[in-house]
């Protein structure tokens, strides 16, 4: 039995499908099961809750042996660290996945190793020395930044011809795609072999700066597009305006600001890292698509 958290969320989904597809028995915690899809609710077993609580996480853990893994983000409002989140949330199935032997495949940030603070990306590391220290049979899908990102300015892209981050304009920012590590994600979820705690980093074949994914979204729009780079003080004041807490703002900065500093350098990649899906092919299936939309 594979327990799957977050199975409405852009990995999660991709992930349960995949399961599914592939005829394994699968229960699902959803706090609102009224969203999952018609045949996910035919096809696997469903708990109601959150995989925070610890009687949830308990009672979805019993008589399974693998689970995948994520810390959905806390309230944009949240008034706490991101720290503090990450592993409140974790403490419960970290707990009952050690004493049950659940083999966990989880979703961090790449950068292990980096000894700067880095936001948001210092809490996902610090969850993963929880279930290490746990003695938790874990696999660490260590992520860079997400292509799918940049579908939330698609419309921009199409009308005005930018796009716009914090990162540095001629520094390289790796990406990844989330049907890669979906595909990862189960993949290991299938595989009985593994035991111990490892990291897995994957990355895009390719590594681009901003400067040169704008030349890439311009071939895939037919249109010149050009890249944007916003100040940091700028964009915490942007987040604030749109309804950020003052920690969670932060958090954000000391995130791209630890991207900016060479975070996801710190961690060793071996060659089989790279992913299938290169940024020049997303850009052609799906983010053009979503732009002409």
């Amino acid at each position: 039995m594979i327990v799957l958290t977050t199975p409405t969320g852009d990995i999660g989904r991709q992930v349960l499908d995949r399961l599914l597809d592939h005829g394994e028995a699968v229960r699902v915690i959803a706090r609102d099961p009224a969203r999952l899809p018609a045949h996910v609710r035919t096809r696997a077993e469903v708990v109601d809750g959150s995989h925070r609580d610890a009687a949830t996480i308990t009672a979805a853990l019993n008589g399974a042996d693998r689970m995948f893994w994520l810390v959905p983000p806390a309230a944009f409002d949240h008034p706490g660290s991101a720290k503090r989140h990450y592993l409140d949330f974790t403490r419960a199935a970290c707990r009952a996945a050690a004493g049950l032997g659940v083999r966990v495949v989880g979703v961090t940030s790449l950068g292990h190793g980096y000894r700067g603070e880095a936001g948001l990306l210092s809490a996902a590391l610090a969850m993963d020395d929880l279930f290490e220290c746990e003695g938790v049979h874990y696999r660490a899908l260590a992520l860079p930044f997400f292509m799918e990102n940049l579908l939330r300015q698609a419309r921009t892209m199409r009308e005005d011809g930018t796009f716009a981050l914090a990162n540095a304009a001629d520094r390289p920012l790796p990406t990844v795609a989330t049907r890669d590590v979906a595909a990862v994600a189960a993949a290991l979820l299938l595989d009985p072999s593994w035991t111990g705690a490892a990291r897995v980093p994957l990355v895009a074949p390719e590594t681009l700066t901003p400067e040169a994914m704008a030349a890439v979204v311009s071939d895939a729009l037919g249109r010149p597009v050009r890249y944007r780079r916003i100040p940091l003080p700028d964009y915490e004041a942007a987040l604030l305006r749109s309804g950020a807490s003052r920690a969670t703002a932060q958090e954000f900065v000391g995130m791209v600001a630890a991207q900016n500093d060479g975070i996801y350098d710190a961690e060793p990649r071996e060659p089989g890292s790279a992913t299938a899906t290169g940024f020049r092919q997303w850009c052609r299936e799906i983010l053009g698509p979503a732009a002409q939309s």
